[in-house]
Parts: C-alpha cells; structure tokens; sequence
C-alpha cells in the first residue's frame, strides 16, 4: 500500500464496507467487520512503513518515536519497530525494575531470562514485559541464578 491509489483504493473499501455494515445486523455483518478491521489495519501499517522510510536513519527521531508506548506498540504490530527483540526486552526489564536479565533467545523463540538477586519483581511481571517488549517470542523460560561464590579464608593465627 505504498502508492497512493492503494491508499485510495483501501478508503473507498473501507467506505464500502461501512454502508455494508449500517446495512445489516446480526452474524452476517460480523465478516464485514472482520474485513474492514482487516482493511484498516494494512492501511494504517502502509502509512506507518511510509513514516519510517522517512525518517531513515535518524536516530533521534526513531527514539522519540518508541518512546511514546501507543506508537511503540503500533511498530510492533506492523513489525516496523526499529530496535531488535533482544534490545527491546533488555529495555523492558530495565523499566521494571527487576535487575533480571536476559541471556539469549532460542530457535525456538524463547527468551532466557535470570532473575535479579533478590528480585522483587514476580515471575508474571517479567514474562508480561517480554510478551509487550517482544510479542514475537513464544515464550520465557527463567534461568537459575549462579550460586554466590564464597570465600574461604585462614582464620588468623590467634583464633586457633
């Protein structure tokens, strides 16, 4: 939906299928509605794709962009976020506060996570941020902290 006629094209469909809608009620109106919801969407992704080949490489403009949550969420739908899962979730985990980080994510698109020493933050808070950070991941699995390292040392020589 680069051009212009496939924009013009996709609002005389949208207009369409509004009078469709007004039309008729019950079960039959609910494929139309699927359809036009369908139909917005591309359009809105057409022109949010439009906005970010406009803005290149500006990196200025791209984290201004992400740093307001409704467009950020927007990219992420029309997967024209700038940043990749991995530096998102990162960013996530940050915000929360959880001092959790994340280790890797699998072939299979799940995201290895440590919790934070102590971490206050719940299981549920941290898989919520990385399902909104980076709806793409099919999952969280927590990894085991390592053991604290303890350190042995003579005791001194008048203590024995």
């Amino acid at each position: 939906m680069s051009e212009g006629n496939d924009a013009r094209s996709a609002g005389m469909r949208v207009e369409e299928l509004l009078a469709q809608l007004r039309a008729r009620e019950g079960p039959e109106a609910a494929g139309i509605a699927e359809e036009l919801i369908t139909c917005l969407v591309r359009l809105y992704g057409a022109g949010l794709a439009a906005v970010m080949a406009a803005i290149g490489e500006d990196d200025r403009l791209k984290a201004k962009l992400i740093a307001d949550p409704l467009i950020e969420s927007l990219l992420l739908v029309h997967d024209l976020h700038p940043l990749d899962a991995q530096t998102r979730i990162r960013r996530a985990l940050v915000r929360i506060g959880s001092g959790a980080e994340l280790t890797g994510i699998d072939d299979a698109g799940v995201a290895h996570v440590r919790p934070g020493a102590g971490c206050g933050s719940t299981t549920a808070a941290i898989e919520q941020a990385v399902a909104d950070a980076a709806p793409e991941t099919t999952g969280i699995r927590l990894v085991p902290r390592d053991p604290p390292l303890i350190q042995l040392t003579r005791r001194p020589a008048e203590a024995r």
